[in-house]
């Protein structure tokens, strides 16, 4: 379950001053409805992951004894 900040105030926020679990949850809840996105919607979208891939991508490249390499973004 995602605990953190919602759309409406991420939305007052460049995409440079979100953290990247807000980035990854928000991408994937808009990936999953990409077919039915509006113009603005789509835009926003792409800006995320325009920020994700500046950012460097989601995935961890290395595995600890605390994390994963898959990102989890609760």
């Amino acid at each position: 379950m995602y605990v953190g900040r919602d759309m409406t105030e991420l939305s007052m926020l460049p995409k440079g001053e979100w953290k990247k679990s807000e980035l990854a949850y928000f991408h994937h809840s808009l990936q999953q409805i990409v077919p039915y996105l509006n113009a603005e919607g789509q835009s926003i979208h792409r800006e995320i992951v325009e920020e994700i891939e500046n950012r460097g991508g989601l995935n961890r490249g290395e595995a600890d004894y605390t994390h994963g390499t898959k990102t989890v973004y609760d």
